[in-house]
């Protein structure tokens, strides 16, 4: 099974830009989108209609803002369309799907770079999201945009950005946290180098130069560690300002 996450910034802006082609090119079982900014009616027939997927729509109440959508090709057994907590589900931020041996989450987790009240509702987030994870009875996995950057090898910059959000060490905590709960960082279990990020700013052209952050994630249980046979980022793949990440496994 081959799942791909990817932050589109804007599904409508990422289909003008070719996303539903690359999308259909990579040829996964599993397709995981966030920050669509597009209710179910608006989004683009060429994702509702992409051959061989059924989708699975989560918009927020606010328009044009956050948003998750899961293309698959093989039947989920059962939908929630959020944590269950309204000050959350109401931005639209999470798709729990379960399949007959595994969970899938495809979450946008929130940014909290807009001053202390965003941060906190953040971490109260990630809170419930390990509560949540915590309590799962099947193997889980979780992918999409974490915002926040694990170690200094996952940004280009880390001393300039320790006081910034992202990169604030009770984010970073957060995810120690989540790992030590029984969770792997996909990636990291296939590629040990620096230098290679998910994330980067488009106001100053930092994909031009990779200054970038490695900010989305696949984790997984680690009963599921044996079934394991690749993770990667496709920086190569344009169209948002984030790439691709994918999880390959048996």
């Amino acid at each position: 099974m081959k799942l791909i996450s990817w932050n589109v910034n804007g599904v409508r802006a990422a289909v003008k830009k070719g996303a539903a082609e690359v999308l259909a090119s990579l040829d996964a079982d599993v397709i995981c989108l966030q920050e669509i900014k597009a209710k179910p009616e608006q989004m683009p027939q060429e994702i509702l209609n992409l051959p061989g997927y059924t989708p699975y729509i989560c918009s927020a109440e606010r328009p044009g803002y956050s948003g998750v959508a899961v293309l698959t090709r093989t039947a989920a057994t059962e939908v929630a369309y959020g944590l269950g907590v309204e000050r959350f589900d109401r931005e639209g931020r999470t798709l729990i799907l379960d399949y007959a041996d595994f969970q899938l989450i495809n979450c946008y987790f929130p940014n909290g770079g807009s001053g202390p009240e965003r941060l906190q509702f953040k971490m109260d987030f990630y809170e419930e999201m390990l509560r949540y994870a915590g309590s799962c009875s099947k193997p889980l996995i979780v992918c999409g945009d974490v915002n926040t950057a694990h170690r200094e090898i996952d940004l280009a910059r880390p001393k300039e950005n320790e006081k910034v959000s992202g990169f604030l060490p009770q984010e970073r905590d957060w995810i120690d946290r989540f790992l030590a709960a029984g969770f792997l960082d996909t990636y990291r279990l296939f590629h040990g180098e620096g230098g290679r990020y998910s994330w980067w700013d488009m106001k100053t052209r930092a994909r031009e130069r990779n200054v970038g952050w490695r900010i989305d994630y696949f984790f997984a249980s680690r009963v599921l560690q044996p079934r394991l046979r690749n993770a990667d980022l496709l920086p190569e793949i344009m169209g948002s300002d984030h790439c691709p990440v994918t999880l390959e496994l048996v």
